[in-house]
């Protein structure tokens, strides 16, 4: 299947990066993590990461503490460069050119992002590592992806969490959930099955990006996942 994607773009939770820690980052685990986006950009698909930060911070938990929503989301977007910066140095240290990217402007730090700066680095064989969200408070990190994968030209989103795909409950909780192998966006949305927010599924729709879910808790998850292997749920348009 990997055949068919020329451009991936990969979205990543902050709280995938913690392992069995209670918040901030495992580093096994990001080794892991940064070990499977090298292996998957050396395939020949072109490898974007944008990444969440609720492993240090989630703006809207901030909001119900009190915090301005406004606020509280730029917390949350700092949040995010910090595991940009920590998977941009993983994915090198795994032996992959890796470049971090913030939507919110901090050149001291990082390159800021721009469309033109990330397809270059793509073009160049580098996995972008696409922090800050979407630049804006009120907006997920989740509709962030959407938004890369959209601008990028990227043919399909790969949405890594904690199970092997979309069910039609939680798993943890009801033993008798069961796991979809296709939706559409539409019945994701009727079903409010809440694996991407509205904003997320309406941009991947208009642009007609397929999503894919699966675990990232396995080595190796994100390149079986390009290639069709091992258990995931296709989200179609």
């Amino acid at each position: 299947m990997s055949r068919l994607w020329k451009r991936a773009v990969v979205k990543l939770s902050g709280e995938a990066l913690m392992g069995d820690l209670p918040h901030g980052l495992d580093q096994g685990t990001l080794a892991r993590i940064a070990a499977d986006l090298a292996a998957a950009a050396s395939t020949g698909v072109e490898i974007a990461v944008v990444v969440g930060g609720g492993n240090f911070f989630r703006g809207i938990s901030g909001a119900e503490k009190g915090i301005d929503r406004a606020r509280a989301d730029s917390i949350g977007m700092l949040a995010t460069v910090m595991n940009g910066l920590a998977l941009e140095h993983a994915i090198e240290k795994a032996g992959r050119p890796a470049r971090a990217l913030s939507a919110v402007p901090m050149p001291y730090v990082c390159q800021p992002y721009s469309r033109q700066a990330a397809l270059n680095h793509l073009g160049k064989g580098r996995v972008a590592v696409l922090a800050g969200g979407t630049g804006n408070p009120f907006f997920t990190t989740d509709t962030g992806a959407a938004l890369r994968g959209a601008e990028l030209s990227c043919d399909v989103i790969l949405k890594a969490t904690q199970v092997d795909g979309v069910y039609s409950a939680d798993p943890k909780k009801d033993p008798s959930a069961t796991r979809y192998e296709r939706l559409t966006q539409d019945e994701a949305i009727s079903k409010r099955l809440e694996i991407m927010d509205t904003a997320a599924f309406a941009l991947a729709r208009e642009n007609r990006i397929p999503i894919i879910v699966f675990s990232i808790r396995e080595p190796g998850a994100i390149t079986a996942a390009l290639e069709g292997k091992g258990r995931f749920t296709v989200v179609e348009p």
